[in-house]
């Protein structure tokens, strides 16, 4: 599954971060990805066990989501920007509910 989306620069969590040299912080970044992964597996979130940051996103760049089955509880995911890899990593769901 893919899905597209923009974080936008007027987004809240953006201010100091950094003046004069915006960048997504990682945290509202993973937001987005877990919120997007819960149409994938309807179980509550439990951990994100890896999370890599590769290249900054900026505000207003369009960027999609990929995820991986890996199996019954946890999904891989990477970020992308065009080809540019943002971040990767893997999102564990409740045991025995990932779908």
């Amino acid at each position: 599954m893919r899905v597209g989306d923009a974080i936008e620069s007027g987004h809240p969590a953006l201010a100091g971060h950094f003046p004069g040299n915006p960048i997504v912080p990682g945290v509202l970044l993973l937001a987005r990805v877990a919120r997007a992964a819960a149409q994938l597996a309807p179980a509550p979130l439990a951990a994100i066990p890896v999370a890599k940051f590769h290249a900054p996103l900026r505000p207003g760049e369009r960027f999609e989501i990929e995820f991986e089955r890996m199996d019954a509880a946890s999904i891989g995911f990477r970020v992308h920007r065009g080809a540019i890899l943002i971040a990767s990593g893997t999102l564990r769901f409740a045991a025995g509910n990932a779908g």
